[in-house]
């Protein structure tokens, strides 16, 4: 087989030379899975993941907390595009967090019995031979630990957190939480230098049970301690002396989406009074700390806040943080009643010169890069893709590295596993995101892009599938900015309302303004196999149902991309219906003037496992694309294929008879594509549209941030002459 592209041809953000740049910018180097660090016959299918991460005083070795495993896992960073395993330490108890001082980690580790008898201790640990030292008993269940900048002591926050089951979770519900501190000279730790200090009556919401959760030092040797539960902050010295405490109060918050589950992006509701709930905290510098607002009792205001220590306001984020991640597609929308995008860690370093803080939102899986110069004033430079669920963050600023720990493992559904991902500053472009919203008169909310089709008027149009069922969509994209950029969202109706419970997987244009949408069909939901005829304002004008010698024969794997040739429309089958042969599927036509429908069979590759099937379909020249891949996911992906069919063979016979096959030339390979933005190999490759200059773009499916990361790559390969 013929392959049409050359490898060389170059994707939008590959590095321009130094003379064209503009300014600095991270981009992901690498992606470690932390299964990688199990030992060889160790069986790999068990859960993994890393939460929270440090680096040893070189800089070569990062150290995380598994949870799942009751390990700290280790990864050589010599080079830090090819992170090596370099095993787990077992801890018999659960590790809750870690850092490094030298060579040295210092770990809580949790030992609870129950809510009511918390317990842990801090664990020692040598990293180079990789043993436990000592071990410091603890008066209840340690979260986070920060250290000082010398290195001389360590703070730990002790939740002993609430039981959400008993009352509803409301707490107080004893015993309190307290901060916790131990000199630790030379790599040792002095056990009988430990400081309790209490942090009762301090707090306006439940005083008698403070829940610490996170900590930091600054250069005083200062502790900020965050009372999530209690949204509330206290300041310590040294001496373990509480020199300040307030309320870290509330928000107003307009335009976020605050309903779940209706499966729609609509951000027109408003949240009075919203408690910020501070998770993760970080000192700027001696006076201010920044916090991430995730909020876990009754709060969470979806931003991130700068506080003088006395307890001023320094600045909030309100709700930009959040609707900079809508504008790139990684609303996570499921969480819309809850917390929306969730931030909960913050980190704080400086990179050539230029004071940073990075804002990590879980449930968006991204990383907002600010400048802080002015703290008044911060600005938000770039939002980095992550893994599931960052939580962990660990800046290396003489190496130009920032890394993120994401928690998440998804093994036991066959999808990606939990990672650590590592970014480097670089003078080069953004890599990310690929695609956005940015720029337009409203916020345009976005995900789950499936079918793509090119238009004569240069626009792509694509839509989204059955994840927004609620809001059929679909989308105009300028292909010719870098990011590509979506310019309006045009809903798909039915006499005026939302075109509810559609599965878009396809669209064509009409060659008249309008266009043929594929939408894949759920028998036992009632959701039919159809193609819907638009208008160029979504209105639907006509249902052409899937006939019943069809919908004999029926599966659930549909409709999964549609292009017209004169007048004839073309719909790929995603995999085999009941009367195909073993890895063949259909090609389904359908004459628009005549309403005839024929039939070819289109043969698929044999999986390597799980499954292969079709995913998009369309025309250029005498050729129509398709689209093949599996369902594999990280390294299990084997086939993300394009391939071309020739027009000549696509001479349908009717429905019932046996259809001929056609046959079909590989174009490109998907996977090194892919593969140079450095994270996993994504499943969802669905979406493919060729200019009239025969431009290719190909785009990806991001489950509408549901057990997915919420990366979307949209991308050219290049000319198909």
């Amino acid at each position: 087989m013929t392959r049409l592209l050359a490898s060389a041809v170059s994707l939008a953000f590959v590095m321009a030379t130094p003379a064209a740049l503009s300014d600095m910018n991270f981009n992901r180097i690498a992606a470690f899975p932390t299964y990688e660090n199990m030992a060889n016959g160790e069986d790999r299918t068990r859960e993994s993941s890393a939460e929270i991460i440090d680096v040893t005083r070189d800089g070569m070795t990062l150290v995380y907390t598994d949870s799942p495993l009751g390990t700290i896992g280790m990864i050589d960073i010599t080079n830090p595009r090819a992170p090596r395993p370099l095993g787990n330490i077992s801890l018999n108890g659960e590790p809750t967090s870690v850092v490094v001082i030298g060579n040295t980690a210092y770990v809580g580790v949790n030992t609870s019995e129950s809510y009511t008898q918390p317990s842990g201790r801090v664990a020692v640990v040598d990293l180079e031979s990789q043993q436990i030292t000592k071990t410091c008993p603890l008066d209840g269940q340690p979260d986070a630990l920060a250290k000082s900048i010398d290195g001389s002591f360590i703070s730990i926050a002790i939740e002993n957190e609430r039981d959400e089951d008993l009352n509803d979770g409301v707490i107080p519900q004893l015993p309190a939480g307290n901060l916790t501190m131990f000199d630790t000279p030379r790599g040792d730790i002095d056990c009988n230098s430990m400081k309790v200090v209490d942090l009762t009556g301090l707090a306006s919401i439940a005083g008698s049970d403070p829940e610490p959760e996170f900590v930091d030092i600054n250069g005083a040797g200062e502790t900020v301690v965050s009372l999530q539960e209690n949204n509330a902050m206290v300041v310590v010295d040294y001496k373990g002396e509480v020199i300040s405490s307030f309320s870290a109060g509330s928000v107003n918050l307009a335009n976020i989406d605050a309903t779940d589950e209706r499966g729609a992006l609509l951000f027109n509701e408003r949240q009075i009074g919203v408690k910020r709930e501070p998770d993760a905290v970080k000192w700027l510098d001696n006076a201010h700390f920044a916090t991430a607002n995730e909020g876990d009792y009754n709060g969470g205001s979806r931003g991130w806040t700068i506080f003088h220590k006395s307890g001023e306001i320094v600045y909030e984020s309100g709700v930009s943080f959040e609707h900079a991640v809508i504008e790139i597609g990684h609303y996570p929308d499921k969480r819309s009643d809850s917390k929306g995008v969730e931030p909960e860690s913050i980190l704080s370093a400086t990179f050539g010169g230029t004071p940073m803080v990075f804002v990590g939102a879980e449930r968006a899986s991204v990383v907002g890069v600010y400048d802080v110069t002015e703290p008044t004033a911060p600005v938000l430079k770039q939002l980095l893709p992550s893994g599931i669920g960052p939580e962990g963050y660990v800046a290396i600023p003489n190496r130009n590295l920032l890394v993120s720990a994401n928690e998440v493992d998804l093994i036991e559904d066959g999808g990606v596993r939990s990672h650590v991902m590592l970014y480097e500053y670089q003078d080069a472009p953004a890599m990310y995101p690929t695609l956005t919203s940015k720029g337009t008169s409203e916020l345009i909310g976005w995900g789950a892009i499936s079918g793509m089709v090119a238009a004569e008027d240069g626009f792509i149009y694509a839509v989204n599938d059955s994840f927004y069922g609620y809001q059929p969509t679909i989308f105009k994209i300028d292909p010719s900015t870098t990011p590509a950029r979506i310019v309006e969202a045009i809903r798909v109706t039915r006499a005026g309302r939302p075109a509810q419970k559609l599965d878009l997987e396809g669209i064509t244009t009409d060659g008249n303004g309008g266009f043929y949408l594929a939408s894949e069909g759920r028998t036992g939901r009632l959701i039919p196999h159809a193609i819907y005829h638009v208008n160029g304002e979504g209105e639907i004008q006509k249902e052409i149902p899937f006939p019943a010698e069809l919908m004999a024969v029926e599966k659930r794997f549909g409709s999964e991309g549609i292009t017209r040739i004169g007048d004839t429309l073309w719909i790929a089958i995603q995999r085999e219906w009941n009367d195909d042969p073993k890895n063949h599927v259909k090609l389904v036509s359908y004459s628009i003037e005549s309403g005839d429908w024929g039939v070819v069979h289109y043969p698929k590759a044999e999986p390597q496992t799980g499954w292969v099937g079709l995913s998009e379909i369309t025309v250029h020249g005498d050729y129509v694309y398709i689209i093949e891949r599996d369902n594999q996911i990280g390294a299990n992906a084997k086939t993300k294929m394009v391939y071309r069919v020739p027009v000549r063979d696509l001479n349908p016979v009717a429905l019932g008879q046996t259809p001929p096959v056609v046959s079909k030339e590989a174009v490109r390979d998907l996977i090194p594509d892919l593969a140079k933005y450095r994270g996993y190999i994504v499943d969802k490759v669905e979406g493919l549209a060729i200019t009239e200059s025969g431009e290719i773009f190909v785009s990806t499916d991001n489950d509408g941030v549901d057990d997915s990361s919420g990366e979307t790559f949209f991308f050219s390969i290049g000319q198909a002459n």
